[in-house]
């Protein structure tokens, strides 16, 4: 059993529109949300052996924000280009060729792919968190996925069940 856990990168700011896409950082709300759920993952107990993101500016500052609350303690952060802008099978791809051991990952990066990957990694649940994710995928959301796997290379569509969905808007201030 391995475990996915995908964080879409906080709310970034628009207010400078002559930004390139990739640079643009977070805003003041995306600050807040990032820390809150670095704070719930703390409150959870959750671990991650290995954290894999988009080098997007929004990316980077999210993981700083949560950060700011949440210890990755000795779990490398690795940033990776081919998250900005990948596709599904792209998305798949890096899964499938993460270190066996590690147990548990977080990957964090961007839509439509990353609500794509759930989605295709998922399949139906009793408490309708992948019908949840099929509506909307929020910024700052987490959907953390069990897979029925021993190795990564064995990544494939419909392996997996979401486990929480974490949104930052339903935690307290």
């Amino acid at each position: 059993m391995k475990r996915l856990t995908v964080l879409r990168h906080a709310k970034s700011s628009w207010d400078d529109p002559a930004l390139d896409d990739f640079n643009r950082p977070l805003n003041e709300r995306g600050w807040k949300a990032a820390r809150r759920i670095g704070r719930e993952l703390k409150q959870r107990g959750m671990h991650f052996d290995l954290v894999l993101a988009s080098t997007a500016a929004r990316v980077r500052e999210t993981v700083d924000g949560v950060q700011e609350k949440y210890d990755f303690e000795a779990a490398p952060i690795r940033f990776e280009p081919k998250i900005y802008m990948a596709s599904v099978e792209e998305l798949m791809e890096l899964v499938r060729a993460l270190p066996d051991q590690a147990g548990s990952a977080l990957l964090v990066g961007h839509n439509p792919g990353l609500e794509r990957l759930v989605m295709e990694l998922t399949h139906a649940d009793e408490a309708g968190l992948r019908d949840y994710v099929a509506a909307k995928f929020p910024t700052a959301a987490l959907a953390a996925i069990e897979l029925s796997i021993e190795h990564w290379a064995e990544t494939a569509g419909g392996c997996g069940r979401i486990v929480e969905l974490i949104l930052p808007r339903a935690l307290d201030n």
